[in-house]
């Protein structure tokens, strides 16, 4: 990313603003924070596979699921743009696997749900930020839990993440960034 896109990238951490957890790291197979987004985990509408990116992260004591979400707080929303919601990993997982979660749960471990992304669907949505509106920042984020969630299959990644804020005991994030340049 060059010093002129960065400069344009809001600074403030979306999760910050939130609730405070001890921290977790995030790694992620394909990038490092900060680089731009591999065209493997950008939508195919901007010439990408839409893949989920391989993340992993350190078991955490007393950790009893984990949560993964991917999301875009520079989305021209009011709320930003949940591309992704992983909840109730087992406490011994500690990775994900590239281009798992696809909309159903084969390649992901039993016990794991899957929540609504903003599309209405459950599956992965490669980064599509529209043409002209700027780099947009994708953090990928894993929290670990005290407790697996017991919640109605229909809830949203919004509302997924609203109703785990009093269970995290650990989260971190991994960001990247894309852009689509005006046509």
């Amino acid at each position: 990313m060059t010093q002129a896109q960065s400069s344009r990238l809001p600074k403030n951490d979306p999760y910050e603003q939130v609730f405070d957890a001890p921290p977790l790291e995030v790694r992620a197979g394909s990038f490092n924070h900060g680089d731009v987004l591999p065209l493997t985990h950008v939508g195919a509408s901007h010439g990408g596979e839409a893949l989920s990116p391989q993340l992993s992260w350190d078991a955490v004591p007393g950790a009893k699921s984990y949560t993964v979400t991917a999301y875009d707080p520079d989305a021209p929303t009011m709320s930003g743009f949940w591309h992704w919601v992983v909840y109730n990993l087992p406490e011994d997982c500690t990775s994900i696997a590239e281009g798992v979660g696809t909309g159903d749960l084969a390649d992901l471990p039993a016990g794991t749900a899957l929540g609504y992304n903003e599309a209405l669907g459950r599956e992965f949505i490669g980064a599509a930020p529209p043409a002209g509106h700027g780099p947009h920042r994708y953090f990928f984020t894993v929290q670990a839990l005290d407790a697996r969630l017991d919640l109605p299959a229909d809830l949203t990644a919004a509302r997924v993440h609203f109703m785990l804020r009093e269970h995290v005991i650990a989260r971190g994030h991994i960001m990247a960034t894309f852009e689509q340049p005006a046509e």
